[in-house]
């Protein structure tokens, strides 16, 4: 399954970021998930929206450099060890993660991690052989996190 992510790269002052949710939110534009990093004077946005296709024109449209990138969510244990399980999967076929991020679904439950690599029909056949499950744009945008039950 297939999702994407936009990768904004931008400078480290304020209204940047605004300036990007602005433009998504009067386009009915919804953000699924999104980090910020920064290094200096510059860093990166990258963000999930419900309609990437039409993010990434709206976006282009208003003079923001962006990158439209396939990227693979995968379903993980809300557990320790998690993630480690997935990550252990990519190191030993010596697959690197370009960038990576994740959320709580449901505590104790489900967590999505966003990964970002090279290899990416090779990475997405191994940790679906692995047992993990991708989630397609459509489910992306259908999850509601943080549901946070037993507390």
């Amino acid at each position: 399954m297939k999702a994407y992510q936009f990768t904004i790269p931008a400078e480290n002052k304020p209204g940047v970021l605004a300036q990007v949710t602005s433009i998504l939110s009067l386009k009915k534009i919804n953000i699924r998930s999104a980090t910020i990093s920064s290094f200096g004077n510059s860093g990166f946005i990258n963000l999930i929206v419900n309609n990437p296709k039409m993010g990434h024109k709206v976006l282009h449209k208003e003079g923001i450099p962006v990158e439209l990138k396939e990227v693979i969510a995968v379903l993980i244990e809300d557990r320790l060890g998690g993630l480690d399980k997935l990550l252990q999967v990519l190191l030993n076929a010596n697959i690197n993660i370009e960038n990576g991020y994740g959320f709580v679904i449901e505590s104790r439950k489900n967590a999505v991690f966003i990964l970002d690599v090279i290899e990416l029909e090779r990475a997405k056949s191994l940790i679906k052989t692995s047992g993990f499950k991708t989630l397609s744009p459509q489910e992306l945008s259908e999850i509601e996190p943080f549901h946070y039950v037993g507390y």
